[in-house]
């Protein structure tokens, strides 16, 4: 299949919160990482089988708590130039997530939400 969700994110008001509710509804290993300030830890989510995913404090001020797709891309820059031609907006350009690969967040043409992601080494 072309394009394969590969990650979901939850961007949440309170991250020890979410972590209580998804450990007890599901079996999720969850492994806090560091981030810079003012994000505060990642908390990766490995799921077993499917694609994993993380959680952190929403970022977006006054924004409540949401989960983002995240899709496989082979070419990051490509993708989300091509996604604003389509009629996307741009919600975050390209960013490197250091020794992991890169990402963007797209907005589409009815207001949904989507990242796409290109891994390290592809």
């Amino acid at each position: 299949m072309p394009n394969p969700f590969v990650h979901v994110e939850l961007a949440t008001t309170s991250v020890p919160k979410a972590k209580a509710f998804y450990a007890k509804l599901f079996d999720w290993k969850m492994t806090d990482l560091p981030m810079p300030k003012p994000a505060g830890p990642y908390t990766a989510i490995q799921v077993g089988d499917g694609s994993g995913g993380g959680m952190m404090k929403q970022m977006i001020p006054g924004a409540g708590s949401a989960w983002l797709p995240y899709v496989l891309v082979d070419d990051i820059d490509r993708a989300t130039k091509k996604a604003k031609k389509l009629g996307a907006t741009i919600s975050k350009d390209v960013t490197a997530v250091e020794g992991m690969g890169w990402l963007s967040i797209i907005i589409d043409p009815t207001g949904a939400r989507l990242g796409l992601w290109e891994p390290e080494g592809d």
